[in-house]
This record gives structure tokens, sequence and C-alpha cells, in this order.
């Protein structure tokens, strides 16, 4: 069917659904939708928040692609800027680096299950204490 897009089954269509380039139907996403968008979480054990950075510009055209990019790359952005004012402050303290260390430890479990959520084609919010919500 056109652009990822097929019936319920048991629905009959007497014709193809035509959709305008570059338009996804916002039902279940495309296998490579979900590819990109898990790619964006897990890119991140080797390239940090550039992973989701490079998925949200490259494949930003489908809004379930971009929804995970974005939290992705919102995840990564805000470990980097805990992972920076906890070294700032462990600077007077080491005890404040289990601060940022537990959080490490909270965001990776929500990389986790964002991750087999986009993998499975679900929607899933990941929650604004773990993942500012810089980009969208």
């Amino acid at each position: 069917m056109a652009y990822g897009y097929s019936p319920p089954s048991g629905h009959r269509s007497p014709q193809t659904l035509q959709l305008p380039p570059g338009y996804r139907h916002p039902g279940r996403p495309t296998h490579d939708d979900r590819t990109w968008a898990l790619g964006a979480y897990l890119g991140q054990f080797i390239l940090a928040f550039v992973a989701p950075g490079i998925v949200y510009l490259l494949k930003a055209r489908s809004p379930f692609v971009r929804r995970h990019a974005a939290q992705g790359l919102n995840l990564g952005l805000t470990g980097a800027a805990v992972w920076l004012i906890g070294g700032l402050l462990a600077q007077s303290s080491l005890t404040l680096l289990w601060f940022p260390a537990l959080f490490s430890l909270v965001s990776l479990a929500f990389l986790i299950k964002a991750a087999m959520a986009a993998n499975q084609g679900d929607w899933y919010r990941v929650p604004r204490f773990v993942a500012w919500p810089l980009v969208k």
C-alpha cells in the first residue's frame, strides 16, 4: 500500500489510498520508522546525544521518528547537563557525585523502556524530570 499505510484486516478498499509525497499516515509506523526511532535511543551508547540529533535532522519527516528522536535528544542533553553541573559541584565535595550517578541509572531505565516502545511502534512519553523538553 502507499506510504506504509495498510487498511485494517477485513477491510476491502476499492482503490489504493493516495497520500501526497512526504506524508505519513498517523496509524502504525513502518518498519523503517521503528528502526530509526530505536536507533535514536540505542545510538546514545556510542555517540551520546549526537546520535538522536542525527536521526532528528535526517528523518524528522515522520512524526513517529521525530517524537522519539526528540525524546532521545532531550534525554542526552539532560544527562549531559546533570553531569556538567554535578561535576562542577563535586569540586567542593565528592559525595555530590552520587546525584549524577543516580540520575544516570534512572535515565538508563527510561532509555531502555523508550527504546522498547519505539521498537514495538508505540508512542511513549519519557517523564519530564528525566528528559527536559528542550527539543520538540
